[in-house]
């Protein structure tokens, strides 16, 4: 049994060491849907009792929450595997485009938690700002 915890132990082991490069993306991604999912809960309160229904939390968005981070934190991984050891001759840098694009969706939606909890107009401007300057960039007519 301890030979079996020896392998067990160096398979995670080398895995980590893997990995560590990429532990930075990860976490931001993390971090931003972490965000996201405590605004849109807030937001989700904010505008029931607006509206003057009851409200209630519902775990089913926790675990699309919860799976999203998972599939987010897979994809920079094996992002990460064909940058490094796949297509390294080229320098794409995929895992961090991929990172960016993730944070920047997750910012979006925070954006318009925010302007959902606050009824603020400089969120609902930045909301409708970020839209406009994402369909520039990536040439949405």
């Amino acid at each position: 049994m301890e030979v079996l915890f020896r392998y067990f132990s160096a398979i995670i082991a080398s895995l980590c060491s893997l990995l560590c490069p990429i532990a930075p993306l990860i976490s931001v991604a993390t971090f931003f849907i972490v965000v996201d999912f405590i605004t849109g809960v807030l937001a989700s309160r904010a505008v029931a009792v607006r509206e003057g229904r009851e409200w209630w939390f519902e775990s089913r968005k926790a675990w699309r929450t919860i799976l999203k981070a998972g599939f987010v934190a897979i994809a920079i991984v094996m992002m990460w595997i064909v940058d490094h050891h796949v297509l390294e001759f080229m320098q794409l840098n995929m895992a961090k485009l991929f990172t960016g694009f993730v944070c920047g969706v997750e910012l979006w939606s925070f954006l318009e938690n925010a302007s959902a909890i606050s009824r603020s107009p400089l969120f609902e401007w930045m909301g409708r700002w970020v839209k406009r300057r994402i369909g520039e960039e990536v040439g949405d007519e």
